[in-house]
């Protein structure tokens, strides 16, 4: 493949047409996947600027910081674009739960057969 969107070193995000590209969080010491959001091009920009996590909301149509309000900020530790530059993966510490219900991950149910059960 010889794509330089795809193989080259620039950034090149490839943004929905609502401007947005997917954004999942992992833990870093555990690797455990925390959340998934969208950005915008300032949330991206925001993110790499402060290290901490920046998204785009689309039912409040805003910009926000993970952990504004609650404190339970993501402190970035890396950033990283899928090889079609259409999604982010971000590597971090979190200080508190990620999930707004005060679960430590958003994915803290399975589907067994058709029925969520919480996990661990």
């Amino acid at each position: 493949m010889n794509d330089p969107h795809e193989t080259g070193l620039r950034l090149d995000p490839q943004f929905d047409s609502a401007g947005l590209v997917t954004a999942v969080a992992t833990e870093a010491a555990t690797g455990e996947v925390l959340m998934v959001a969208h950005m915008n091009a300032e949330a991206l920009a925001l993110t790499a600027a402060t290290g901490e996590a920046h998204f785009w909301s689309r039912s409040r149509a805003a910009l926000w910081r993970k952990g504004e309000t609650s404190g339970n900020i993501l402190k970035v530790r890396d950033i990283r674009i899928d090889c079609d530059q259409d999604a982010v993966w971000l590597i971090v510490e979190a200080a508190g739960p990620a999930c707004h219900t005060g679960e430590r991950s958003c994915f803290y149910r399975r589907l067994t057969g058709w029925v969520l059960e919480r996990v661990g």
